[in-house]
């Protein structure tokens, strides 16, 4: 089984058992990670998604069959995490985690390494490669990415 971290639970949400999770994955990725029927990791105890909505910064996520807030105050602070097996990634998605064990090579072939992927806004991705002693950062977008090879972990790029 490979987790994959979801967020942090910072807080509840009104009297019924609602938690508010501070999650770092992709808005693209997230109705997919919280599908209502699936299940979240918590201190290595499964419980089943109940209920899924977005407010604001947070996602909000009802749990088993919690309905009352004194049930769930011993989940806050707590790390969130999520079977990988059990999210379903369409053709074209790799997951970050993923993505970081990747070799990186330029067009001439120089091989390198991705230390790094810094989220600079919604979707937005600048990947921090490193050549040797050259650290290069990089747009994480169709423009720069010539080849992706899931099976070999490898990314091809072409440079500015």
């Amino acid at each position: 089984m490979t987790r994959l971290y979801i967020g942090k639970i910072v807080a509840t949400h009104g009297i019924k058992g609602e938690l508010r999770i501070l999650s770092k994955q992709e808005e693209s990725l997230k109705p997919r990670l919280f599908q209502v029927g699936t299940h979240l990791l918590i201190d290595d105890r499964k419980y089943e998604i109940k209920s899924y909505r977005q407010h604001k910064n947070y996602d909000m996520v009802t749990l088993d069959d919690y309905q009352n807030i004194n049930d769930v105050l011993y989940l806050l602070k707590k790390d969130v995490y999520k079977e990988k097996e059990e999210i379903s990634l369409l053709e074209d998605e790799i997951l970050d985690e993923e993505l970081l064990e990747f070799t990186v090579y330029k067009e001439d072939g120089t091989k390198g390494v991705i230390k790094d992927i810094e989220k600079t806004g919604q979707n937005y991705k600048i990947l921090r490669l490193l050549f040797g002693e050259e650290e290069i950062l990089l747009p994480y977008h169709k423009d720069f990415i010539i080849r992706l090879d899931k099976k070999k972990k490898e990314l091809v790029v072409k440079m500015l």
